[in-house]
């Protein structure tokens, strides 16, 4: 598949591993008052390629939920920004400070609201990070472009990993694996954003009859799904025959109009020039082997912090 990766920019950006954030009561989409664990932190029993439904938790984040903190400098865009605009599913994560420094990860995904950048370790990993540790990103694929497909946008998406996924060519259009399709009235928090090229939105579940019909009710984190008329290319829109498709990034949520986040991968206006497949493998943590013992190129120092 031709891109123009050979023009494009490689940047470090860095992030902070997050203390958890909680709000006390979430008032559920039918009334009860609860206290759950959310987002931030580091989440030691949850990963990429685990249910994304059923938890006792709210927008619960798989592995390490990344931030930078730095102080924004008046008149210049937050700092925050470049980390959540830049960083690509895909991206190559290092743990550069603590008993983990050196320690490798994958860039999983995108939160907005709390703007978190979402990155996969393997479980030794997750045991010896520390909230405060920083994570660097080589930062690699905004501005990606599908040269043979002029009419698909891609963001969010690091071209070395094209190869692995589900992605086929046929017939002048693109067609992508994907786990579930999503029909557009289903789509709730994330709608009104200006840019597709951070954050996610999310999938209510709320109603069982259409979670039994389109069988979603067994939504995994790392999922490609396709969302069904809707375009995305510059913010999220209901648009008759459009698609786009993207990787679930959070866990189900009890609040009204929320539930498993999708950070957008593709889009396309045209039902001609972007199309899907149901694969059920359609996962990130099956074709980067995510969830297999993945070597470690430095071994974690015990007693380093710093």
């Amino acid at each position: 598949m031709r891109t123009n990766s050979d023009r494009l920019i490689m940047l470090s950006v860095v992030g902070e591993v997050t203390n958890p954030s909680m709000r006390g009561y979430r008032i559920s989409h039918d009334g009860r008052p609860l206290v759950l664990p959310g987002v931030g932190g580091i989440t030691y029993n949850l990963r990429v390629g685990d249910p994304a439904t059923g938890w006792v938790a709210d927008h619960v984040e798989p592995g390490v939920s990344i931030r930078n903190l730095t102080k924004d400098r008046e008149g210049l865009p937050p700092t925050n920004d470049g980390l959540n605009l830049l960083a690509c599913v895909g991206n190559e994560a290092t743990v550069l400070t603590g008993d983990a420094k050196g320690a490798k990860g994958v860039v999983t995904g995108k939160h907005g609201g709390i703007e978190h950048v979402l990155v996969d370790f393997s479980p030794e990993i997750l045991e010896v990070l520390q909230i405060g540790d920083k994570i660097g990103i080589k930062a690699f694929g905004t501005g990606l472009a599908l040269l043979d497909h002029p009419a698909v946008t891609v963001m969010n998406l690091d071209p070395r990993i094209l190869p692995q996924l589900p992605i086929a060519e046929k017939k002048g259009a693109l067609v992508v694996g994907v786990t579930h399709a999503v029909p557009a009235a289903l789509m709730g928090s994330g709608l009104g954003a200006d840019t597709c090229y951070r954050g996610d939105y999310d999938i209510q579940l709320f109603d069982a009859r259409t979670v039994e019909e389109h069988g979603l009710s067994n939504l995994r984190l790392g999922d490609l799904v396709a969302i069904l008329d809707t375009e995305h290319a510059y913010g999220r829109v209901y648009k008759s025959g459009a698609l786009s498709i993207g990787i679930v990034v959070h866990s189900d949520c009890v609040v009204s109009g929320h539930g498993p986040g999708v950070t957008t991968l593709f889009t396309s206006a045209d039902s001609r020039a972007l199309q899907y497949k149901l694969d059920a493998k359609a996962n990130l943590a099956e074709f980067l082997g995510l969830r297999k013992e993945r070597a470690r190129k430095t071994t974690p120092r015990k007693g380093s912090r710093r």
